[in-house]
């Protein structure tokens, strides 16, 4: 099973490379979300990490990599987290959800329908990393530990 994942995982990370080495690295399609204080953000060419959680596991994995950390945690590392929730119900989403992550000291873009973040693939229970420079995707990563997420976050800073 777990060789079966690590097949997925490259074949998914060739796919979302999407080009071969010859035509360099991919411009990522811009896109514009809110977050859970219904204000805009816009992919640009400043962000330098693209967090996706698709699934509530990866979510968790976000929030313990960050636990205790400041606000502007992330924006210090010129990264923002984007989460899948698309398959809750809304109205749990409006009522329950969407408040409490008011409380996070960091910035959570919710994609309501699934339409940002299907266009990055991964797995519901970790958190898909894309390092991007200008606009453009550079490498992938994936995440399946607390720990290990927040020591990259940490290296992000330097």
């Amino acid at each position: 099973m777990a060789r079966g994942r690590i097949l997925l995982g490259i074949l998914l990370s060739v796919w979302l490379l999407g080009a071969s080495a010859q035509e360099g690295p991919q411009r990522l399609a811009p896109w514009t979300l809110l977050d859970q204080f219904d204000q805009a953000y816009s992919l640009n060419n400043e962000l330098r990490v693209l967090l996706v959680a698709r699934g509530m596991s990866g979510a968790k994995l976000v929030e313990q990599a960050l636990a205790g950390q400041p606000r502007g945690y992330l924006e210090s590392r010129s990264a923002v987290y984007l989460a899948d929730i698309s398959g809750m119900p809304s109205l749990i989403a409006s009522l329950f959800a969407v408040p409490a992550m008011r409380d996070y000291p960091f910035r959570v873009l919710l994609d309501h329908q699934g339409r940002v973040a299907s266009r990055y693939p991964g797995a519901k229970d970790e958190v898909l990393w894309l390092e991007l420079r200008d606009g453009y995707l550079q490498s992938t990563r994936r995440f399946s530990d607390a720990q290990a997420l927040a020591r990259a976050l940490e290296e992000a800073a330097q």
